[in-house]
């Protein structure tokens, strides 16, 4: 299957789950038949620590960040003016979707694209200078 055939088909299953706060047979079934178990497993695991973190800014820009087995990436969904609808800062994602084409997406993306659909999200800061101070941490400062 050619990359982009893999990334829409990705798509369409995960956007035609149920939006509720489990997972039914028929999603279970739909998600092994499109990802390998170890990455669904990886991402439910992922769901299940807490560790898909929603930002929302004061001014409405939405903001994911996953917490990864070494470190936070940065998520983002719904893209429009792309090929690809969603994209991840992780080697993996940069690795195997971007440069292979051998996935169709990472863990910390289905994790984060499941999430929003099970509305798991955690809640993360919303005021200017609890993203600022975040940034900063993230980023690191200049001195």
């Amino acid at each position: 299957m050619l990359p982009n055939e893999l990334i829409h088909l990705a798509d369409t299953v995960v956007d035609g789950l149920e939006s509720t706060q489990a997972l039914s047979e028929d999603s279970i079934r739909r998600l092994h038949a499109t990802f390998p178990d170890t990455l669904i497993l990886a991402a439910l695991d992922i769901i299940d620590r807490q560790n898909v973190v929603k930002n929302v800014s004061p001014w409405g820009h939405t903001n994911y960040e996953v917490s990864g087995s070494t470190a936070t990436y940065t998520v983002h969904v719904n893209l429009s003016v792309t090929p690809l609808s969603s994209y991840c800062n992780c080697p993996t994602f940069v690795y195997a979707v971007l440069k292979s084409g051998s996935h169709a997406m990472c863990k910390h993306v289905l994790a984060t694209r499941l999430a929003i659909k099970l509305n798991l999200c955690v809640e993360g800061s919303h005021s200017v200078d609890a993203l600022a101070s975040h940034a900063v941490l993230r980023h690191g400062g200049s001195r």
